[in-house]
């Protein structure tokens, strides 16, 4: 299985990049959304793990272009935003699941 992993924080991309590779999963880690938008373009993923709260393109407009494409990829948002109009529009935008990392 190879997942696309958007993560804008380099100590928490690290640290799901190594807990998946250990759990035998081929990880291909980026830091933003222009990245993450590139390789959705010319890769083919199994799971796509992205954070909304990206560099140069937001989580959702990665999101809009990769359903606009219309590519079915299963995506999981990951990310510390827990409002539910965020949690809405993500899954309204085409997200699979929405996963809140709260920091309590």
């Amino acid at each position: 299985m190879r997942i696309l992993l958007v993560e804008d924080d380099s100590a928490l991309r690290d640290t799901l990049s190594q807990a998946l590779r250990l759990a035998s999963y081929g990880v291909d880690p980026v830091s933003d959304g222009r990245a993450a938008d590139n390789a959705l373009a010319a890769g083919v993923y199994d799971l796509v793990v992205l954070d909304l709260g990206l560099p140069y393109l937001d989580g959702i407009k990665v999101l809009r272009h990769l359903r606009g494409r219309q590519d079915r990829t299963p995506v999981l948002v990951l990310t510390a935003r827990d409002g539910i109009n965020e949690r809405v529009q993500g899954l309204k935008t085409g997200a699979d699941d929405y996963l809140n990392l709260s920091s309590g």
